[in-house]
């Protein structure tokens, strides 16, 4: 008898487990003739299942659209709230209590994104850009560049948005760790709702992450990736900032042709592929402009790396000029090296030391470096960028603010042609496509490159940044 009980509950099982396997077979087959198909053939434990992500929950925890905070550091009692209505749906509590956030920390990118996301939540229309940043990698530099995410957001939704929908902006924090950045790339893809990227910031990330996106056919933009291998990797791979060899030449003219100097040696990050490629082009733009590389050895990843002896071993091995080529992670180290120079050398660095941190922490140590960027605000003071980004977050930005807005007006004009992952790659491959930009006008070549220049800063003793020195345009002599 119990043979036959457990006889007759296995058949009821396979016949049931073989149901589900065809009903779920029946919803893919369908699901891929119409993507829009909703979930209904579908049994309810079957189709809770399916609808929960594939992604791994420390994933889910460094996502956002306004539900939890991620940028800890500009916490309010009223951003709080705000995440916590938006999470049950009170968008209207929430879109408020963002606002009001903001009154008391103005300059906070993520109330304002999480705001706007609110409004567009509410109304119902909405398309979503995945932005992802290093919040826990460099905090300062996530920043800057969601400040330019935010602005373009603010404008094109208090516009009206794009065909009567309003723009959305997932946050991911990847902390500039390829690995995690691959996870960021698989969540990203993996929702449908998400039209296009906006990043990633080191290269290193973005070289890890961009294979993802193409084979996806999801378009990526990066605002700061220079590495130039990011250029081999798609036709859905983009960015808005130079390649290196543009902002690396700009430097190396300087340096020869300006401040008078023929051996450089060079600190760089083995483990950046960002500072790898700045150490490669820098050295063939040296050599283009009569200089020559220092045999001396400095890499801020080594084991063995002594910031004490760099200085005094450039000096013994003939060189003239220092050239400090940090990943954003490794700023500490090419500041300790500045500090043991002693102004010995002349110190340059590549557009990567453009950072709040190098001047807080160098100080006096960093006073006189030139560096190569892609853009300035000095040198643009007339653009309505420049004004609107005083007006919005009570100061000029950084190059990377920059770069990031004219990333999302990319995408956003992108998808004003029409509103799809597939024509947003098509709009911006056409020869025709262009857009006015916070740093000029945005064209690509066909590797996803921009075309572009950079241009020079200097750091000097200046109140602006609130830490004794700025980072000022530097006028040379015609």
């Amino acid at each position: 008898m119990f043979n036959e009980k457990f006889k007759l509950k296995k058949e009821n099982f396979v016949v049931i487990l073989l149901g589900c396997i065809v009903l779920l077979i029946l919803w893919m087959s369908n699901r891929r003739e119409n993507p829009q198909t909703s979930f209904h053939l579908l049994p309810k434990v079957l189709l809770e299942k399916i609808s929960q992500p594939h992604v791994d929950k420390s994933i889910q925890e460094r996502v956002s659209i306004g539900n939890q905070i991620l940028i800890t550091a500009d916490n309010t009692p009223d951003k709080q709230v705000g995440v916590k209505a938006f999470a049950v749906g009170d968008y209207s509590r929430a879109a408020a209590k963002f606002s009001a956030s903001l009154q008391l920390y103005p300059n906070d990118p993520e109330a304002l994104i999480y705001m706007n996301n609110a409004v567009a939540a509410s109304k119902g229309s909405k398309l979503t850009i995945g932005v992802s940043v290093p919040i826990g990698g460099n905090l300062n530099v996530a920043k800057e560049i969601l400040r330019g995410v935010a602005q373009a957001q603010n404008e094109i939704n208090q516009s009206g948005g794009i065909k009567g929908k309003l723009i959305k902006i997932e946050i991911a924090n990847d902390d500039n760790e390829p690995e995690i950045a691959k996870e960021i790339a698989a969540k990203f893809v993996e929702d449908p709702k998400i039209l296009a990227v906006l990043g990633h910031n080191a290269s290193n990330a973005s070289l890890a992450a961009a294979p993802i996106y193409q084979e996806a056919n999801l378009v990526m933009v990066s605002p700061t990736s220079a590495a130039r291998e990011l250029s081999t990797l798609g036709n859905h791979i983009f960015r808005t900032t130079p390649n290196t060899r543009i902002i690396a030449d700009t430097l190396a003219r300087y340096v020869v042709k300006s401040a008078n100097k023929s051996s450089i040696a060079l600190c760089a990050d083995s483990q950046s592929g960002a500072s790898k490629s700045f150490r490669q082009e820098f050295t063939i733009a040296l050599f283009e402009h009569g200089g020559e590389v220092a045999p001396t050895l400095c890499d801020f990843s080594s084991p063995n790396f002594n910031a004490a002896k760099i200085p005094s071993q450039a000096i013994s091995d003939g060189a003239d000029a220092l050239l400090l080529i940090p990943s954003v992670n490794r700023i500490n180290q090419a500041i300790e090296v500045a500090r043991a120079n002693r102004h010995r050398l002349t110190l340059i660095g590549n557009h990567s030391m453009y950072t709040y941190v190098t001047i807080k922490e160098g100080q006096q140590y960093v006073n006189g470096l030139v560096l190569s960027v892609v853009w300035h605000p000095e040198a643009n003071t007339n653009s309505s960028f420049v004004n609107n980004t005083k007006s919005l977050w009570g100061t000029v930005g950084s190059w990377r603010t920059a770069t990031a807005y004219d990333a999302a007006k990319v995408i956003i004009t992108g998808l004003k042609a029409e509103i799809s992952r597939e024509q947003l790659q098509k709009s911006l491959t056409s020869p025709g496509f262009s857009v006015q930009g916070a740093t000029g006008n945005i064209k690509f070549v066909p590797s996803g490159d921009r075309q572009g220049t950079a241009e020079l800063v200097k750091i000097e003793p200046g109140n602006k940044s609130g830490t004794g020195y700025d980072f000022v345009a530097l006028k040379l002599d015609s």
